[in-house]
């Protein structure tokens, strides 16, 4: 199914999802400093009156995913430790996903590529920080709790963490290109009001997207840090 692609007037829709994986990161970078520039006024402490992009961050960062990790991860200590690569994770993913709700855009997510990397650097990270955590120890995680069924338990392990990136990119990208292309095909067939209702709908699947994969990676990350019991 053929989609138009701005990046195709200047012949470079080939690489629309490098494009827009770089316009994403632009637009958060901006929103960043956006913010940055907002809380170092005196009245930071204070919420904005107006509805702005500080506001919709605060409300996503702060009361809504900054609870959700510290919950998870059993602490704020731990969720204030985390929350650079859990927050980027998530904005990264959801603007990444809305905007192939923008015409002439297509979602970065909906190219394997970008999914497999996203997975890839969460399946690094958390075993760097499950080795930082426990050391060594750290391999007890993929012996289980019972001796002689270490060896059974480590291949079943080993091969359990190396279907996870390909389980968390697989879910995200077929999710969202079944997504974009029901909205493509509806949008063709009717050009009023039908096409918001999936507009809508490519909304929530984006946010929910984004929200599955950030809870999976810091479940993961949970696992990875905990301190096992020794082996019986």
């Amino acid at each position: 199914m053929e989609h138009f692609s701005w990046f195709t007037l200047i012949g470079m829709d080939r690489y629309d999802y490098i494009l827009g994986s770089i316009l994403v990161l632009i637009l958060l970078t901006l929103a960043g400093l956006s913010i940055r520039s907002a809380l170092s006024k005196k009245d930071a402490v204070l919420p904005e009156e107006k509805f702005s992009v500080r506001t919709i961050f605060e409300i996503l960062t702060l009361d809504f995913l900054f609870d959700l990790f510290a919950n998870m991860l059993g602490s704020k200590k731990q969720a204030k430790k985390y929350f650079t690569l859990l927050g980027a994770s998530f904005f990264f993913i959801l603007f990444a996903n809305l905007l192939g709700i923008i015409p002439g855009f297509l979602p970065p997510t909906g190219n394997f590529n970008v999914p497999v990397a996203c997975a890839l650097v969460i399946f690094v990270m958390y075993n760097y920080y499950g080795l930082k955590e426990n050391g060594w120890a750290y391999l007890k995680h993929f012996a289980g709790p019972v001796l002689f069924l270490a060896p059974l338990m480590f291949l079943i392990e080993v091969i359990s963490h190396f279907v996870r990136p390909i389980s968390l990119s697989l879910r995200l990208f077929m999710n969202i290109t079944g997504d974009h292309m029901v909205l493509g095909i509806f949008t063709n067939l009717v050009h009023y009001i039908i096409p918001a209702l999936f507009v809508g709908l490519g909304i929530f699947v984006s946010f929910l997207q984004a929200f599955i994969f950030t809870v999976l990676s810091a479940i993961y990350i949970s696992l990875a840090t905990s301190h096992e019991t020794d082996i019986e």
